[in-house]
């Protein structure tokens, strides 16, 4: 039996053996689909309709255009200097309290997260903004580097996100549906993370103590203050997520929006030389650029990994027999996890993704067909978010250290563990009550 599984199993070792190596993604993806086409002898024809599938589903994919729009958004967002007033605003305000800057990270977290969704600037942006004024204050460094590192991965989740973009076009579920679909477990997310610091401000005050000799503020002033800073985020998350829910328009188009939105709003606060014009459009061509070129080797490996009997190996290798579908979700999403400890979301969406989805769409959870592909993808969603924070490769982690050299990474990784563990307590509730999901995108049709 095994041995008809042969080439597509020997082409799974060549890719973790490459990925391992540090070589490129999407040169390794394409490369290993080509050597094994030849290897199999499978005819040259065939990898034609890897040129096809390139051309229509990635090159003139009307929906990923969303991808570089969202992107180039955020980029935007992060020059305007937006979250920089919100902080000093939210800390003028609760920054007395115990505890006072962890809610303020917490809050920016939530707010920038539905407004620009790129990982990288949002937790460098909180860690050059927070870190320096919770060590002054005395805070414990191992939570608040977690604080500032998970906070700043909320953007990969809550919508907009360019994954759940890729993911909706890997899986052919509407970004609307997903978009709407993960309202509500990101800001449960969010949530959790405040339950926390509330635990930690309540049971452990010495590890978030207020600031000392602080001056006294007029809370009229500051409240008004704090409005007025939240007007320009909340216009344009209602542009993007507001038009997208309301059927006036579809993603790509409302990411035509906010990237527009978040151009005019820099120039409007005099934050848009051409050097930031010029940074923001490099960036963007840069990330874009990466992301297609995984997405043009994942198309070449996976045509020819189901062409040798992937899709078979797969859905043998996860029949566990007459058992509950759970127990094959909880395996599926197990190994993602664990393979967030070395790759990326975007391999795993782009890879692991297509081979596995097979395998959960033959399964009953006593759902719509429709409803299970959402459900699935939202709490894969969820699952992928840890990927920026679990040890030895979470780009977070790094990020964090490049701000702040003073801070060993030991603290850093210690730091994280309790919220991984608020992830997958997130991860947990999702499985355990679809409608966290499925409400809000069944409510709206």
């Amino acid at each position: 039996m095994w041995t008809d599984f042969l080439w597509p199993g020997a082409m799974l070792v060549g890719l973790v053996v490459l990925l391992f190596t540090g070589y490129p993604v999407g040169f390794a993806l394409a490369g290993l689909g080509i050597l094994f086409a030849v290897a199999a002898d499978v005819p040259m024809v065939f990898l034609s309709m890897g040129v096809q599938r390139i051309y229509s589903g990635t090159l003139i994919n009307w929906l990923l255009v969303a991808v570089p729009l969202f992107i180039y958004m955020g980029m935007m967002l992060e020059s305007s200097g937006i979250a920089e007033r919100l902080m000093k605003s939210l800390a003028t305000l609760v920054g007395g309290l115990p505890g006072g800057y962890a809610f303020g990270v917490a809050v920016i977290g939530v707010i920038m997260a539905a407004s620009t969704g790129i990982i990288g600037a949002s937790v460098v942006m909180l860690a050059m903004m927070a870190l320096p004024v919770m060590r002054e204050a005395g805070y414990n460094m191992r939570l608040a580097t977690g604080l500032v590192a998970a906070s700043g991965t909320l953007g990969i989740l809550i919508p907009p996100s360019i994954m759940l973009v890729i993911l909706g076009d890997q899986l052919q579920v509407p970004i609307g549906d997903l978009f709407m679909g993960a309202v509500y477990p990101g800001l449960m997310l969010g949530g959790l993370y405040v339950l926390y610091i509330l635990g930690v401000a309540i049971f452990a005050p010495h590890h978030m103590p207020p600031p000392r000799n602080r001056e006294k503020v007029a809370l009229g002033r500051t409240l008004l203050s704090l409005a007025l800073d939240l007007v320009a985020p909340l216009a344009l998350i209602l542009s993007v997520l507001g038009t997208i829910i309301a059927g006036i328009a579809t993603p790509t188009e409302s990411a035509a929006i906010g990237a527009l939105g978040a151009t005019l709003l820099a120039l409007v606060l005099g934050r848009l030389p051409f050097a930031t014009l010029k940074r923001a459009v490099y960036e963007t061509a840069k990330m874009t650029g990466m992301v297609s070129y995984v997405m043009v080797g994942a198309t070449v490996f996976s045509l020819v990994f189901r062409k040798l009997g992937g899709d078979a190996m797969i859905v043998h290798l996860f029949d566990f027999g007459d058992v509950s579908p759970y127990l094959t979700l909880f395996v599926i999403m197990a190994l993602v996890f664990i393979l967030g400890f070395f790759l990326d979301w975007i391999e795993i969406s782009l890879v692991v993704v297509p081979i596995v989805m097979p395998v959960i769409a033959k399964l009953d959870f006593g759902l719509p067909a429709n409803d299970v592909v959402l459900w699935f993808a939202i709490a894969l969603a969820v699952n992928l978010q840890t990927s920026f924070l679990t040890p030895p490769f979470g780009y977070a982690l790094f990020y964090l250290r490049g701000v702040d050299k003073d801070i060993s990474m030991t603290t850093i990784y210690r730091g994280i563990i309790p919220f991984v563990l608020i992830q997958l307590v997130a991860l947990l509730l999702v499985i355990a009550i679809p409608q966290i999901a499925l409400h809000l995108p069944g409510a709206v049709r």
